[in-house]
């Protein structure tokens, strides 16, 4: 029996190409470059599986071009690329790589709020252009973090792991909840409140972003939104690029309406909003939030076990539409496993 076919849009950690190749036919992008449109959906004609990344808009059109598909796979953990519901319609399950890349992300913010706050880009370039003259008492003078203000604008579970790590700073913690839910671990452990998102704006020193991409959140963070932030506020964003409203920010921070910004996403990615690039005031990261050795790693892993799952007409372990399978599946899910417990 023929092996079935799975394409890989760019390349990933060989440890999950490898686990594939043990029962699969993989082939994978040969160019360190985002594929076109046409060239997706040609790559895609008689493949079982695919493994992709948020620059693959995965729509009607991509299942209509892979009628043999029985899974995709993101290899990220946001899919806003992804429409769920029509993969959904189609039976065709989806997944997606939470939890393995949550402490990176959360060290990247931190260390865009260090860089921020500190002017660390900005000194940088400075030294390296040979135009430091020495030591000066006034010069690039920044903001320090213990004892101030952090607010969280999405409390899940990057945005937990981020406030956490801000425990040896002595920071006060506020969070929003789309949902109204309270955060236990964040109230418990750091006395965290949760607060309007107009009262986040006004009290925090600075604001991490980790809220996922929704209709509701796109462009969360106006010029109306800046215009209510302390003037020596910075803000940071390593979720998703249009929760930002990247022109406004850039005539923010222009004007001195906040103090700085660190951004690892775009709006229009992998292009920037005009002018943002020439602010000393913002520190920008080329999305390199889940960039470890581990999580990039596991996030390979993750994927490769969820279409390996998804081949075997199993539910995937992170899945993104588990009704599909159905109550029956689910129903003899829970008898393996008590069979199991017996045994």
């Amino acid at each position: 029996m023929s092996k079935p076919k799975i394409f890989i849009t760019r390349r990933i950690p060989d440890a999950g190409i490898d686990m594939l190749a043990e029962v699969a036919e993989v082939v994978v992008n040969p160019e360190d470059r985002t594929l076109s449109r046409a060239e997706l959906l040609a790559s895609v004609a008689d493949c079982q599986g695919v493994i992709g990344l948020l620059t693959e808009k995965i729509d009607a059109e991509f299942f209509d071009a892979a009628p043999k598909l029985k899974g995709y796979a993101n290899y990220a953990v946001g899919y806003d690329n992804i429409d769920v519901a029509e993969a959904t319609r189609r039976s065709i399950p989806v997944s997606n790589t939470p939890g393995v890349l949550t402490d990176a992300t959360a060290e990247c913010a931190w260390a865009l709020i260090f860089a921020t706050a500190r002017r660390v880009a900005e000194a940088d370039r400075v030294m390296r252009s040979g135009a430091w003259q020495g030591w000066g008492p006034l010069q690039f003078i920044g903001q320090g973090v213990r004892g101030k203000t952090l607010g969280i604008v999405g409390a899940g579970r990057i945005g937990t792991a981020m406030a956490l790590m801000s425990r040896g700073f002595d920071m006060r913690v506020l969070y929003t909840s789309s949902s109204g839910r309270r955060n236990a671990v964040l109230e418990d452990t750091l006395k965290a409140r949760l607060v309007p998102f107009d009262t986040l704006l006004a009290e925090a020193d600075f604001i991490s972003i980790h809220t996922p991409l929704t209709p509701d959140t796109r462009h969360l963070f106006d010029a109306a939104a800046f215009g209510r932030m302390k003037r020596t506020a910075c803000i940071v964003n390593t979720a998703r690029g249009p929760v930002i409203k990247e022109d406004d920010l850039v005539d923010a921070l222009k004007n001195g309406v906040i103090a700085g910004a660190g951004l690892d996403v775009f709006e229009r990615e992998p292009a920037m909003a005009p002018g943002l690039a020439g602010l000393d005031n913002a520190v920008v990261l080329p999305h390199i939030g889940s960039a470890t050795v581990e999580s990039r790693t596991d996030m390979a892993t993750l994927a490769a076990r969820n279409m390996l799952a998804m081949l075997a007409g199993q539910r995937p372990e992170t899945c993104l539409n588990p009704d599909i399978f159905g109550p029956a599946f689910f129903d003899a899910e829970r008898s393996d496993r008590k069979g199991g417990a017996k045994a």
